[in-house]
């Protein structure tokens, strides 16, 4: 029996041709004692030393709470001779009843040189019937976007905070949209990360009677972590979808400009400091502010409203995580196109 997730082997090796059999082989083996699940196929692409391992890794977390066959690829797309080699293995987790372990399939790939143009026949080849296809791209998509692949693809998930050109980035993966006749549904890590801190913020905001201060705001601050700027900007441009604000040009890298619908003018400035990707927003709208900050413990957002001179009282509500495994989990219970994302996307497009 392949290693299951305690230990994260790559499991068994395979030739590529005998991976069905093998599986096969594998469950005849752990009859009665195991039960295979599977409600979507996962393929995590990387092309980072060492991915093989790590993404195993998670992969065995995922698989507690979501059942799926794995297809994780670590390419080397530099290597000057072709070489593959194949693994399988299962994630296997007691259920909630107690009696018997729920695993999941995993079945990895080690593609070096030129052979990486094969990932399309070996990814399809080996998916779990007619189950959701999502596939996890951890490396810079690159050009020409292979059709054949994204032609199957329902869900591509993805995380722009590690991307040095958006511009560039969001074309391609755009592009990949229009090969599969806009099927594909864009997941976008850096986005799910501001779940939490976008739900708080918004909830000022539900009653009607508090409606008139969204017209009201003329200052808004971010505070954000190293390298998460596009994090920050992401959330400049939820709210600028929403509100209705067009983004005028940026006047510094930390100074943001929107234009509100009866020409009200809206400054944006952002701020790097240490703490969460976001750490801090406050809107200010007259002599009111709303202010959503991380508590010190971590996992809590303090949230409060008040005049800035006076004492407050904040409410606490969850933060979430930033840790892979969270975002894939909270990825993986969506359904929906993600419209408000891309509305997002392209409010601050030239910003990014």
């Amino acid at each position: 029996m392949p290693a299951v997730s305690e230990t994260y082997s790559l499991g068994l090796p395979v030739e590529l041709g005998r991976i069905d059999k093998e599986l096969k082989k594998l469950w005849a083996q752990s009859e009665g004692a195991m039960t295979r699940a599977s409600l979507v196929n996962l393929a995590v692409y990387s092309e980072e030393p060492g991915s093989l391992e790590k993404n195993t890794q998670l992969i065995a977390r995922i698989t507690e709470n979501h059942a799926c066959r794995a297809i994780v690829i670590g390419a080397d797309c530099a290597a000057q001779k072709d070489h593959v080699e194949a693994w399988i293995s299962a994630h296997c987790h007691v259920s909630r009843a107690g009696s018997k372990q729920i695993c999941s399939e995993q079945i990895s790939f080690r593609l070096e040189g030129p052979c990486t143009k094969l990932l399309p026949s070996i990814v399809f080849s080996h998916l779990d019937s007619d189950l959701p296809f999502y596939l996890w791209w951890q490396s810079d998509f690159h050009e020409p976007m292979d059709p054949q692949l994204w032609a199957w693809v329902d869900r591509v998930i993805y995380d722009s905070q590690t991307w040095k050109d958006f511009s560039g980035q969001m074309r391609l993966v755009e592009c990949a949209q229009q090969e599969a006749k806009q099927r594909i549904v864009l997941c976008d890590l850096n986005w799910t990360r501001l779940d939490k801190i976008r739900l708080a913020l918004a909830q000022f905001f539900d009653h009607p009677a508090s409606h008139h201060r969204l017209a009201k705001i003329d200052k808004v601050g971010i505070d954000f972590a190293r390298g998460f700027r596009s994090t920050a900007l992401l959330f400049a441009g939820w709210l600028g979808a929403q509100l209705n604000w067009r983004a005028e040009k940026a006047k510094s890298s930390h100074e943001l400009r929107f234009v509100g619908p009866s020409g009200r003018k809206i400054d944006i400035q952002l701020r790097e400091r240490d703490g969460q990707p976001v750490h801090e927003i406050a809107l200010m709208t007259g002599d009111i502010e709303f202010r959503v900050t991380h508590a010190k413990c971590g996992d809590l957002l303090e949230v409060s409203r008040g005049k800035p001179s006076e004492k407050r009282i904040p409410q606490l509500m969850p933060a979430g995580k930033s840790d892979p495994v969270t975002l894939m989990s909270e990825e993986l219970m969506r359904g929906g196109p993600h419209d408000v994302y891309l509305h997002a996307v392209n409010s601050v497009r030239d910003l990014l």
